[in-house]
């Protein structure tokens, strides 16, 4: 899957690094349809104890029924054949109950989809806040069916009754919604509920139907979900909150998270609303031909915006066989988890933004594998810590050739500045003596910025590892109160563009680790290379950057997951101890300076591309020659 989390402030903190060379339910009996007033109290109980359920209110289009009981015409005439849903005990706004350990739905009547859909054990906004994440509630989701009768009538589903039917086969639980024509006749839904799973089994098939509906072209499902917001920063979380789909054998796309956008995809396996930390799947055994899909960004406003975050809506077609529709599916209503997602085996780790090529391979096979066996048997903030820490000793041989490079320059220096007073008015020879030096030295100038370069995936993947890493939704240490979220110490009476109406902690104090990093690094290592001709002062820029990076940091980070801003804290912590211990007892800068006087008296045998580089700078200086004898 191609990129899927590449918004611009990402892009920001992956450019940060760069300069520094950078998510009580027990099992009950779903209830039947309340046929006497005892039954309806009991169902009312039960219901006390969760959630409130929200029963969808409705106008009657028709009269469905005339003075004896009978269809109406008016009925008949508006609705024909599908009149007799209408005619039937169960055209009523109730709802059947389908719950396991992980998840509870709510199966309207009217429309037979999902009508409620909580995710057990998961709390909204903060833990202890008392509120259970809720990803359909107050009608915010749609399910409809587009049917066409044989005398040209056009059928919405969702504004018909279905007569619902609770069955168990050995431990599922499967709940049938058929919306009727006759006794035999009808247009059914079937969800089928696993023990302790967000997966459910569901199909959509046709029976009789052949002489009432016009089979000649497909009908239309249309899908539509308005995401409510389920965490503490609605910013942050509509940032991850995005459409996504699976196509053409394997292939994943997705719809821009930043803004409204619209597209058309084929041979479609997969439609996923996907919030933050919550996602609603909706995937076929027989592929959609063709769906369009569309996602509209409801905070334009993170202060006015606070309930909703995109409205999804996917459309596609399904084609009638021999006169029927047999579509079997499967639904997805629960966390955005790397873990959970893959081990369905449908592809669904994509939902999971992890980073495209080099990046999502680190954190698949490294980062993913390494933070869960540490999270599995200690706090997630010391996790955090130890994984940092494991991290950076695995890369420290590549610290250590970054600053052996800066120690050999640093001897070289002298020599260096020596050679720019001799040939200050001839800055090409200036240059090719200088590369010479280097060679006859054995010393790469860019030998340091190979190292950095080699831990820049490593520094990019961790930018998208830690705000998907649903383990750490609301999972506390010290002053934060969710890693997956800012660690706000203060809350301001005002709103600084950019920064926010908080202060948060850790950003602060990866902000100060990273001025020390760079103060005692970057801004050295540049000011010991030479100026190239034509080229910026690199030893101007870096003491820039000495500066600016930190506050990019502690204004860019200050809204982010605060377990990324922890890990880059103890990142560049340590990454300051292990150069303090390298340059007190690992780098000696007299034996390097002996190191370098043998090798100047080595032969040496130029390389291709020394050759080259030499050829090309003679050809520069003689043209320069040319010039000047023109003039």
């Amino acid at each position: 899957m191609e990129e899927k989390k590449f918004d611009i402030k990402s892009f920001i903190g992956f450019t940060l690094i760069f300069g520094i060379l950078m998510w009580m339910m027990y099992s009950n009996q779903p209830t039947k349809e309340e046929l006497a007033e005892t039954a309806k109290k009991e169902q009312a109980d039960k219901e006390a104890k969760t959630p409130k359920s929200v029963k969808p209110t409705t106008t009657q289009l028709v009269q469905k029924t005339d003075s004896t009981g009978k269809i109406s015409p008016e009925a008949l005439s508006k609705l024909g054949a599908f009149a007799y849903a209408e005619s039937l005990p169960s055209a009523k706004d109730s709802a059947t109950l389908l719950a396991n350990n992980v998840l509870r739905l709510n199966i309207a009547n009217k429309g037979g989809y999902i009508s409620e859909a909580t995710i057990l054990n998961e709390e909204q906004f903060k833990k202890g806040s008392g509120k259970a994440v809720q990803i359909i509630k107050d009608n915010n989701a749609n399910f409809n069916l587009t049917l066409t009768t044989k005398d040209g009538k056009v059928i919405n589903t969702k504004d018909l009754y279905f007569e619902p039917k609770y069955t168990k086969v050995g431990k599922n639980q499967v709940v049938t919604m058929q919306l009727k024509t006759g006794e035999n006749q009808f247009l059914e839904y079937r969800y089928v509920m696993k023990e302790n799973d967000h997966m459910l089994d569901f199909s959509i098939r046709t029976q009789g139907l052949e002489n009432v509906l016009n089979t000649s072209k497909p009908t239309d499902l249309e899908w539509n979900l308005k995401t409510y917001r389920n965490e503490k920063s609605v910013s942050y979380e509509n940032r991850y909150t995005e459409l996504i789909y699976e196509f053409d054998n394997g292939k994943d796309d997705y719809l821009n998270a930043a803004s409204d956008k619209e597209d058309t995809a084929e041979s479609v396996t997969y439609v996923a609303f996907k919030q933050h930390f919550f996602t609603s799947v909706l995937l076929t055994n027989t592929p959609f031909k063709k769906v369009d899909l569309k996602s509209d960004n409801l905070v334009d406003d993170e202060k006015v915006d606070t309930v909703f975050t995109k409205n999804f809506t996917a459309k596609m077609p399904l084609e009638f066989k021999n006169g029927a529709l047999n579509y079997d599916m499967n639904m997805y209503y629960g966390p955005t988890d790397y873990k959970t997602l893959s081990a369905y085996d449908k592809n669904l780790d994509e939902l999971v933004s992890l980073g495209w090529g080099i990046f999502g391979w680190i954190n698949q096979f490294v980062f993913i594998p390494l933070f869960g066996l540490l999270s599995g048997f200690m706090p997630y903030g010391f996790a955090i810590i130890i994984f940092t820490i494991l991290i950076k000793i695995a890369m420290s041989p590549i610290t250590y050739k970054s600053f052996l490079s800066q120690a050999k320059m640093k001897v070289l220096k002298p020599e260096i500045a020596e050679l720019g007073e001799k040939f200050k008015n001839n800055p090409m020879k200036k240059q090719q003596e200088t590369m010479a030096l280097y060679s006859k030295a054995g010393v790469n100038p860019m030998a340091g910025c190979i190292p950095a370069l080699i831990q820049l995936p490593f520094m990019y993947a961790s930018f998208q590892f830690f705000p998907s890493a649903f383990d750490l939704r609301q999972k506390s240490f010290l002053w934060a109160d969710d890693l997956s979220s800012y660690d706000s110490i203060y809350k301001l009476p005002f709103n600084i563009p950019f920064y926010g109406d908080h202060v948060s902690l850790f950003p602060i104090l990866a902000a100060i680790a990273i001025f020390f990093y760079m103060k005692m690094t970057t801004g050295d290592q540049a000011m010991q290379a030479p100026q190239q001709e034509g080229m910026p002062d690199m030893g101007k820029i870096m003491k820039i950057m000495i500066y600016l990076s930190p506050i990019m940091m502690l204004v860019f980070f200050n809204n982010y997951g605060s377990g990324l801003s922890l890990y880059n804290f103890i990142s560049n912590l340590i990454t300051i101890g292990i150069m303090l211990v390298i340059k007190k007892y690992v780098v000696n800068e007299e034996k390097i300076h002996a190191q370098i006087q043998v090798n100047k008296t080595k032969p040496k045998t130029e390389s291709k591309f020394q050759k080259k580089m030499r050829e090309i700078m003679e050809q520069q200086e003689a043209q320069k020659a040319l010039n000047q004898k023109k003039k």
